[in-house]
């Protein structure tokens, strides 16, 4: 007798496999990942490299020894995504044994604890971020991370630190142009400095149908709309709020960690909510915290109101009329 065999969320009715789309949102990211490789150098590669390495690394360990589960679901691309994510939430010269341990905390504590792919109520790459951003405070501190140098510029210096735009915003001082920002000429995490690479990969995954726009548009909106009340308020404290659109890992989070369908609710207008809370929470943090950034902790907490909110906004049973 044939069984019927389910797996593990999400279940969308779609064409598409959980390979595909994972492969897909890979491909997205190698915008934010080249425009990194110009303005940071070859260590990137290196890094991210590593990092992918060891999410797979770990997987294929804790499934075939611990959880003796389905071998298959190492390959289907997801630990490659957190891999990129992770890396691309470290500066440049975090030393790899570092990046290591968080891709040991990412699949190991935030991914294969709850079983692997479609269990975990956490982002995995955000749980590593925040472990280590907790563990290793002077390595993942923003004040002094590489300043972007182009490869290929006609003059090479030695790597110069400083502070990150976040940072800048936090403590006061003359802010990049919203150009550099924009385009990824500026300090930061390696996937995170360049908008214009982000959007070019939300647009694809649009394009591809594996995200909807409720997520990224109600993060970045209602982020824009409360750091704009509090820039009315009080300018001399509060910076213009595009600045903190393009500042930092807001585009980065809103496009490719706050959309991941298995950490956020089901329904359009769940997904709203749960953007407006990541928007809404990553000002306070950032406006009000002892820290200069806020969207892991926003996304994460999101994550766990998630249940809530799934309860909240049903969807109609299927052959419900109203």
């Amino acid at each position: 007798m044939t069984k019927l065999t389910i797996s593990g969320s999400p279940h969308v009715h779609s064409t598409m496999s959980t390979n595909k789309i994972m492969w897909n949102v890979v491909l997205a990211m190698l915008p934010a990942l080249l425009v990194s490789i110009y303005f940071f150098g070859w260590n990137v590669l290196l890094l991210t490299c590593a990092s992918v390495a060891a999410c797979l690394l770990f997987e294929c360990l804790i499934q075939k020894y611990l959880l003796k589960g389905d071998m298959s679901t190492v390959y289907d691309g997801s630990a490659v995504i957190t891999g990129m994510l992770l890396a691309f939430n470290v500066p440049s010269n975090l030393p790899i044994w570092i990046l290591l341990i968080g891709a040991l905390v990412a699949i190991g504590v935030g991914k294969m604890t709850f079983g692997g792919l479609g269990k975990n109520p956490f982002n995995p790459a955000l749980v590593g971020r925040v472990f280590l951003f907790l563990s290793f405070p002077t390595n993942m501190a923003m004040s002094a991370w590489p300043n972007p140098q182009p490869m290929f510029a006609s003059k090479m210096v030695d790597t110069v630190s400083g502070p990150t735009s976040l940072s800048i915003i936090k403590r006061g001082g003359d802010l990049p142009a919203l150009s550099e920002m924009f385009l990824g000429s500026m300090g930061g995490s390696l996937g995170e400095i360049s908008a214009i690479a982000i959007l070019l990969g939300g647009v694809y995954m649009l394009c591809r149908k594996i995200i909807t726009w409720h997520i990224p548009v109600a993060f970045l909106g209602s982020a824009f709309i409360f750091a704009g009340i509090l820039h009315l308020i009080n300018p001399a404290d509060y910076v213009n709020p595009v600045y903190h659109l393009f500042a930092g890992g807001m585009m980065l989070g809103a496009v490719f960690m706050a959309t991941d369908m298995v950490t956020s609710p089901i329904t359009h207008k769940g997904q709203i909510i749960f953007g407006c809370g990541c928007g809404l929470l990553t000002i306070i943090f950032r406006c009000f915290g002892p820290m200069p950034e806020g969207v892991s902790f926003a996304i994460l907490i999101m994550n766990g109101v998630t249940p809530l909110i799934n309860k909240y906004v049903k969807t109609n049973k299927f052959g419900y009329k109203k």
